[in-house]
């Protein structure tokens, strides 16, 4: 509580009012105002105006007035608080203000001078933002007589665009929050507008493609240099939301404003991109790092290309042409900064040649008649008129002919689970862009480097390492031989960009040759009945693996190719058993942890078992051996605990629920979230993978610095937790007797030589099912088995549900 809230706080019993606590607030980037239709003792409306963290508020009896002869009657009142302005509900009958308050209109406010100064002198000009009140507007102190208690000022209307004599304002009777009458207000009815189907989505991405495809089936649209942006407009609000999943709604008010106009109460989620154009028009992705500096609203831009639901309908079903019709449509008479993006359906030839010679970043071609899935799948391409892509920051440099500042920057991009370095930028930094740089740096500096290989300092330069926090966007001539940069500039940090995600762009012609940075025209060559895929022979590609949906050999060695990037960080340097089906699931199938003849990428360590003997097993080191693996007839990898590296200090818990025969779906996934909340309660965050058979399995990122028999103890403790808090659910006994009508917690498989299923692999099953990582939010819709080799396909080209696996290793308590 504060001294400008003392008088609002002793005037209300907090007990019996839903009003909110006087309370101060850290103040907005923007001043925020209310104003509130109150049917209290008298019919009055609420002016307030957000200043110092309260809202300075004023009784209008008889509502503003767009007239500028009305001089409406304004009585200063007691500050409220910031929160006030969600208050829309019933007070009480016999408490301060008893009575109806709605929330009749909202936005925000710009004061013309000095706040304080003018409250002082009794003269406040400012011009309002807000969806039914605009323009300049004043409030002006009545001289009045000494013994008159009230503090009586004046709301005009100054002369201007939104000036109107016949405008009644009390025509609108509604909450522009909620949409209710008063009368549905005090009723306690439910609020009027429309939801959104959807709360969030992934957003669909372009493949880089060098050529521009054929046929009339294709959209060309420019390629805008901004921030990709999916806003989600229901009722009053809006959010604006990255591709990363950052909210930007604070960042880009006058689009919000726009956008809370031009939708008038509609529900709906659009996709486009935030950009600044230049006078020419064409988008300036620097002129959008400086705005988001310092916030100047010049030729702030959305530019809208798709609609993705409407009026609570979703539209993502539907076709593209459909979808843009509407939008085009729905777009007519918006306010200028937002725009529809126009399309040009075929001539993708000419559209790309027109951009480039605009001096443009390229185009982008959507097929016609798709739907929009949120992953990378194809039906989106892109065609780049310069080469640039995303790099991220490992370090800087520094030469001896400076005494500060920054001389190049130090880039990479990753791998798996490595940032591969991959050359400097010393070109486009400009003063002001050292500045920022360093700035930034400050608290990212570190001892060691995250690249690999660690590049080498040059006799004349200091290298600082950082953190690989910060995402650059650079602009290159090529690829060397290599797999360095040649004339790299630095174009501006992205900020919407997560730096684990950073990889390199090829196109589909372009595929990275296992043994130097040299692009090759297909991975794939085929010889008299066999394929050879990442240099190994594949043979008898066409023989058939899975009978029921007559997958082959071919097929599966492509789906292990396909996933090897998101596979491999679960799966390399781990002690492998695997599954081999050499005839095809219907035939015999073996279990095999020893390694046979030495194959291209498999590598032989010795380890010393239970019985105190030296055995030989296998692991693989990268994609050569994954192929390998799938040519000899591997359909399913099962991993240790541990890597090679620190072999007896596991780093990865799983703990498989494996649920008696019959068990309905709901008491399983009721499983998984006890399960996870158990593991919450012990501070430790956990990860959702289906199995690819009847139960699911979570599985915890950890440090690896426990033993194996702590590890398996610690497991071991987990499920007896479970099954003490819910005996009738759960059992940790593996005896198939204790596990009638109950869920089995399998923590056998965390002591060492047991292994667990891998991440993306197969399962030797009908179905080619596949154990799929996925997102918590996704376990009341993805079934254990609910994911086979396509949808794995389709998945890998959306968002990883696992990004941050192996950047949240946990301390073992």
């Amino acid at each position: 509580m504060t001294a400008n809230l003392n008088e609002y706080n002793q005037k209300r019993n907090l007990t019996r009012t839903l009003e909110p606590e006087g309370r101060t607030e850290i103040a907005q980037a923007d001043l925020r105002y209310v104003v509130q239709h109150h049917l209290a003792r008298r019919d009055h409306y609420d002016f307030r105006l957000e200043w110092d963290g309260t809202l300075l508020s004023w009784a209008v009896p008889k509502g503003p007035s767009y007239d500028t002869r009305d001089k409406r009657l304004a009585i200063k009142m007691e500050d409220h608080p910031l929160e006030y302005r969600n208050f829309e509900g019933t007070i009480p009958k016999g408490e301060y203000g008893g009575g109806i308050v709605m929330i009749w209109d909202e936005g925000s406010w710009e004061p013309y001078g000095d706040v304080a100064d003018g409250l002082r002198a009794g003269m406040l000009k400012f011009v309002l933002k807000g969806r039914r009140l605009k323009g300049k507007w004043a409030l002006v102190r009545l001289k009045g007589k000494a013994e008159e208690k009230q503090d009586n000022w004046l709301l005009l209307k100054e002369n201007d665009e939104y000036t109107k004599k016949d405008k009644e304002l009390s025509e609108f009777t509604t909450s522009i929050r909620t949409g209710r009458t008063m009368m549905e207000i005090e009723d306690g009815e439910e609020e009027k507008f429309t939801s959104n189907p959807f709360n969030n989505t992934d957003v669909q991405l372009a493949k880089l493609v060098s050529t521009v495809p054929k046929g009339e089936d294709w959209l060309y649209e420019l390629k805008y240099d901004g921030y990709r942006i999916m806003a989600y407009v229901e009722g009053n609000s809006v959010r604006l939301v990255t591709r990363n999943g950052n909210d930007y709604t604070e960042r880009f008010q006058e689009v919000v404003h726009s956008l809370i106009e031009w939708a008038a109460g509609r529900a709906m989620i659009l996709d486009g991109e935030m950009v600044i154009t230049d006078e020419a028009g064409k988008t300036d992705f620097q002129a959008l790092q400086n705005y988001l500096k310092n916030h100047q609203t010049k030729n702030l831009t959305y530019i809208v290309f798709d609609l993705l639901a409407l009026d609570g309908a979703d539209l993502r079903g539907h076709r593209l042409i459909d979808r843009k019709k509407t939008l085009e449509t729905l777009m007519k008479g918006a306010p200028i900064n937002l725009h529809y993006s126009r399309h040009m359906r075929g001539n993708g030839k000419e559209s790309f040649r027109a951009a480039c010679e605009a001096d443009m970043e390229g185009i982008v071609g959507k097929k016609a008649d798709s739907v929009y899935r949120g992953t990378r799948n194809g039906d989106w391409i892109k065609l780049k008129c310069d080469t640039r892509q995303e790099f991220v920051i490992g370090g800087y440099t520094l030469t001896d002919r400076k005494t500060s500042g920054i001389s190049s920057l130090l880039l990479g991009i990753y791998e798996g689970e490595e940032l591969v370095y991959a050359g400097r930028a010393g070109s486009g930094l400009s003063e002001a862009d050292m500045k920022e740089l360093e700035e930034e740096f400050t608290c990212l500096k570190k001892e060691e480097s995250s690249f690999r290989p660690v590049p080498k300092p040059r006799s004349n330069e200091k290298i600082t390492w950082l953190k690989p926090l910060l995402v650059a966007e650079i602009k290159y001539a090529e690829w060397t031989n290599d797999n360095l940069l040649r004339q790299a500039s630095f174009k501006g940090l992205r900020r919407d960009k997560n730096p684990r995600e950073i990889k390199k762009e090829k196109t589909d012609e372009e595929m990275p040759s296992p043994s130097s940075g040299k692009k090759v025209e297909r991975t794939m060559k085929s010889s008299t009945n066999s394929i050879i895929i990442e240099g190994i022979k594949i043979s008898n590609p066409d023989k058939v693996i899975f009978t029921d949906s007559e997958i082959t050999k071919g097929d599966v060695v492509k789906y292990y190719a396909k996933v090897a990037e998101c596979m491999l960080p679960y799966v390399r340097r781990r002690i492998l058993s695997i599954v081999r089906c050499p005839k095809g699931i219907s035939q015999t199938c073996f279990y095999k942890k020893h390694p046979g003849p030495g194959s291209k990428g498999i590598v032989t360590i010795p380890i010393l078992t239970g019985s105190g003997e030296m055995e030989d097993y296998f692991y693989i080191e990268n994609i050569s051996g994954l192929i390998a693996e799938a040519q000899m007839g591997t359909l399913e990898f099962h991993i240790w605990g541990s890597h090679v590296d620190e072999l007896e200090k596991p780093d990865m818990m799983v703990f498989d629920l494996d649920p008696d025969e019959g068990m309905e779906l709901s008491r399983v996934r009721q499983g998984v979230r006890d399960m996870k909340n158990i593991l919450a309660e012990l501070s430790l965050n956990s990860y959702l993978k289906t199995s690819g058979g009847k139960g699911y399995h979570v599985v915890v990122p950890l440090k690896p610095a426990v033993a194996w028999e702590g590890f398996r103890d610690f497991a071991r403790r987990v499920a007896e937790v479970m099954e003490k808090k819910w005996p009738d659910r759960y059992t940790s006994n593996v005896r198939k007797a204790k596990r009638t009508n109950k869920i089995f917690i399998d923590w056998i498989r965390n002591g060492r030589g047991a292994t667990s299923i891998a991440p993306y692999s197969l399962r030797a099953r009908k179905g080619a099912g596949v154990s799929m990582p996925i997102a918590w939010e996704e376990l009341d819709t993805v079934t254990p088995n609910g994911v086979d080799m396509a949808e794995a396909l389709r998945r890998i080209g959306g968002n990883d549900p696992w990004k941050d696996f192996f950047h949240n290793n946990q301390q073992l308590k």
